[in-house]
């Protein structure tokens, strides 16, 4: 029966690993294995779709024009700066 799992998983792009309840073989490592896979999948999951959705701070860019003062005059202060 092990070495159909075995083919089975092969076949079918899957994880195998033989373990026993009984004396704790392989328990621990079919465990990590299998939080090490989920870990993969979703971290792949996230670049993926970063890059679909292309969050990089560059594309937020606003250009900003601030018109020059006219003769030298001092800019008037705003309603709200009056008290400063």
């Amino acid at each position: 029966p092990t070495d159909e799992a075995r083919a089975f998983a092969e076949k079918n792009n899957l994880s195998f690993i033989e373990t026993s309840a009984l004396d704790s073989t392989n328990v621990e490592e079919a465990f990590k294995n299998i939080l090490t896979e989920i870990y993969r999948i979703v971290s792949q999951k996230q670049i993926a779709d970063r890059a679909a959705h292309d969050e990089s701070p560059g594309n937020n860019v606003v250009d900003i024009s601030v018109p020059p003062t006219t003769d030298g005059q001092k800019p008037s202060k705003l309603q709200c700066c009056q008290n400063l």
